[in-house]
């Protein structure tokens, strides 16, 4: 349970680190190593954690360089994947958090847009935070109906000089 003053801090982890949130939130009952993919290996593969004040994770991130599906020429896109925020802390800003920082590093290293294959009940969250949908919603045969969301990133984009 989150403390009175939910305070978090989100710093930048190994992905192994983000392991055990992702299969609580996301993939709920499989094995262990289907929440480890591919892209926790890749040089460029940022992860983030938040923790409470006791090291517990409470809500993570990974991202990475990958073109965007729909914007293949588009130069500095990078994917946002494993997103999960522990349910008893969801509402308290630790998503807005990760995300801050997800975005921030993103435009740290040059990035000019974020994309990611939103679940459809988060679909509000990334719009508040700046993400529109593209194309139709998309059922996932094992985790449900999901959005693909983008946004540019940059200092001039509105609501990433609060990320910093």
């Amino acid at each position: 349970m989150p403390p009175s003053d939910h305070a978090v801090q989100v710093v930048q982890v190994p992905p192994a680190v983000t392991h055990g949130l992702r299969g609580r939130v996301l993939r709920p009952g499989v094995p262990p190593d289907r929440v480890r993919w591919r892209a926790d290996d890749l040089p460029g593969t940022a992860a983030f954690a938040a923790t409470d004040g006791d090291g517990a994770v409470v809500g993570t991130a990974i991202v990475y360089p990958e073109p965007c599906p729909w914007l293949p020429d588009r130069a500095g896109a990078w994917r946002l994947r494993g997103m999960a925020t522990d349910e008893a802390w969801r509402s308290t800003g630790v998503g807005s958090a990760v995300l801050g920082a997800v975005v921030a590093h993103v435009s740290d290293a040059g990035g000019s847009l974020v994309w990611c294959n939103a679940r459809v009940p988060a679909r509000r969250f990334y719009e508040r935070a700046g993400f529109v949908a593209h194309g139709d919603e998309w059922e996932d045969a094992e985790i449900g109906p999901h959005i693909a969301m983008w946004r540019p990133v940059g200092p001039d984009q509105p609501g990433d000089a609060a990320a910093d």
